[in-house]
């Protein structure tokens, strides 16, 4: 049933109407201003800036050292060895003791020496007696010569006897003396101050002259060396600080380098460089009165320098690595971070000398370097104002 021509034309009308409503609507959203934070979005594409925690360079006194890998190595190191054959009696030291030149280590038997020392005093004794008979003959026949009583060859004759027997009275106190120093051999002395090892072999067995396994080693421990190397590119330093010093310091530190064992002083140097490793030896020597060092123990070894003076310093953490080498970021008068190649020298602990590149009161980035990268924008907070936040709740 079709609708009066009066109720279609009112519907057509709300229609039209609400058409027009909505169009209005969506022109004025259109229209409508953006929010704040969008329109700088829109405007400004450039990243916000980077916090970052920032130090200044300042100067200070840096210590240098060279550091190398050494080995302890005693002054003096002997193997005791018995002179004589024979029963070891008894050992007069205890293993691992301290001994002092001269002292009694051992003793072997010294009777069939005592024994041979009496036979050989004997036979000196006969001999001497027939010496002295054939010079009371000589000065007879001389006598008797002189009034032409006995013929001139039997006067020469006793004199050859005579000289015989002085030639045989010198090979009895040899023999004798001989015999006195084999019994002194029978007491085994220490030849050096030093520490012993473990004893080789137990009282009551046969030792012999030449014994290459010997009856002890004795090793000197105070004082003790270190010889240890340096690379050759390391030398230049090293030779100005020794012919501007007669002695250099020295530590021995364990096999972590944290720990200092010993000190001491540089002793010498290596003549020649060893070509198959590019590195020098040097020999460091330490008093070691503490016993702190042992024969061929591993060591660290850290020789100290001269020092630098007064030179441009910074924190290792603001120190970083790339292509072109070491550098930091700094930040210049604009806010921005800026890439700065230096040339790094020696470090002490967590400082870092600055040999090229950076002068005092340089303000370079300390803590954000990860979100870096030349001519970023960034924003300071320095290490006071980091450490005042840090305090907040």
């Amino acid at each position: 049933m079709a609708l009066p021509l009066k109720k279609l034309s009112y519907w057509i009308l709300a229609g039209i109407t609400a058409a027009t409503l909505a169009g209005f609507y969506f022109m004025g959203s259109l229209n409508r201003p953006p929010p704040a934070t969008g329109m700088m979005a829109a405007r400004d594409n450039r990243p916000p800036a980077v916090p970052v925690m920032t130090t200044r360079v300042e100067r200070a006194d840096i210590p240098v050292y060279l550091n190398g890998l050494g080995t302890v190595t005693p002054l003096h190191t002997v193997t005791v060895r018995p002179r004589v054959d024979g029963e070891l009696l008894r050992v007069a030291f205890s293993e691992g003791q301290l001994v002092k030149k001269g002292d009694l280590l051992a003793e072997i038997d010294p009777r069939p020496y005592a024994a041979q020392l009496i036979q050989n005093e004997g036979q000196l004794a006969r001999d001497q007696a027939l010496l002295e008979n054939a010079r009371v003959d000589w000065q007879r026949y001389r006598e008797l010569l002189g009034k032409d009583s006995i013929a001139a060859q039997q006067v020469a004759s006793q004199r050859a006897l005579v000289s015989q027997y002085e030639a045989t009275v010198k090979i009895d106190q040899g023999q004798i003396d001989a015999t006195r120093l084999q019994l002194d051999y029978c007491r085994i002395t220490a030849p050096i101050s030093g520490r012993v090892g473990l004893r080789k072999i137990d009282p009551g067995n046969i030792v012999r002259a030449g014994d290459p396994d010997g009856l002890i080693v004795i090793t000197g421990t105070t004082p003790i060396s270190v010889l240890f190397t340096l690379p050759e590119d390391r030398l230049p330093p090293l030779l100005t600080a020794v012919k501007r010093r007669a002695a250099l310091t020295v530590e021995a530190r364990d096999r972590t380098a944290t720990r200092i064992l010993a000190q001491g002083h540089l002793l010498a140097l290596d003549n020649q460089i060893d070509p198959a490793t590019g590195t020098l030896r040097l020999k460091a020597l330490f008093p070691n009165s503490d016993e702190s060092l042992f024969a061929n123990q591993f060591v660290n070894v850290r020789l100290n320098l001269d020092p630098l003076r007064n030179t441009p310093v910074l924190p290792t953490t603001a120190l970083l690595s790339g292509s072109a080498g070491d550098f930091v970021y700094v930040v210049d008068g604009e806010s921005k971070a800026r890439m700065q190649v230096i040339h790094a020298g020696p470090r002490d602990g967590e400082r870092v000398a600055v040999l090229q590149g950076l002068d005092e009161g340089t303000e370079v980035v300390l803590e954000g370097m990860d979100r870096l990268r030349d001519g970023v924008a960034v924003q300071v907070i320095r290490q006071q104002e980091a450490g005042g936040h840090g305090n907040r709740p």
